[in-house]
């Protein structure tokens, strides 16, 4: 079974955007990010809900299309539709069954891509094995919590950290369910 990683930015105070969906405060250059953009090539499969997914036509991305050009893309939705999709991006419907049968297929651990909702959904159901964290040197006070509206409680055990330049941390931890 492949694990399912979840490998975000998050502010200390534990939200991985501000109100709006700003982002605008986080850590967007150095070695940090670049140490992020080197990790997402270790990745050949992607997972997210719509919120993310649409959160990329900010910056371009048009719908039904990749937004790592090197993953196969799965987006999980109850609604989302395409009139014209890329063979690389799948919609699912929100569904444990739909994880369980991405996590048989073949190939290397799975990137969750942002999104607290769908972390916190995976959380509740014990299905993030790893959560690697770039933990940005600022207080946003408000906005998009790392996990969501879950309350579940679990353990994480610390397998590596760095820091790098601007104060920004990778940490990555094993989750103990």
């Amino acid at each position: 079974m492949r694990k399912i990683i979840y490998y975000v930015a998050s502010s200390l105070d534990g939200f991985i955007s501000g109100p709006h969906a700003d982002i605008s405060r986080f850590v967007g250059e150095g070695n940090g990010v670049a140490q992020y953009l080197s990790d997402l090539n270790l990745f050949d499969t992607v997972i997210m809900g719509k919120g993310t997914y649409e959160f990329g036509y900010k910056f371009g991305l048009q719908p039904g299309q990749p937004a790592y050009p090197h993953m196969k893309h799965y987006i999980f939705s109850n609604t989302l539709a395409f009139e014209r999709c890329d063979p690389q991006v799948k919609v699912c419907p929100v569904d444990i069954a739909e994880v369980r049968k991405i996590q048989a297929d073949p190939g290397t651990d799975i990137y969750l891509c942002g999104g607290g909702i769908l972390a916190g959904w995976l959380l509740d159901h014990g299905l993030i094995d790893e959560v690697k964290l770039k933990l940005n040197p600022i207080v946003l006070g408000d906005g998009v919590p790392l996990f969501g509206n879950s309350t579940r409680a679990v353990n994480l055990e610390l397998q590596s950290s760095s820091v790098y330049d601007k104060g920004l941390q990778i940490m990555s931890y094993a989750v103990r369910y």
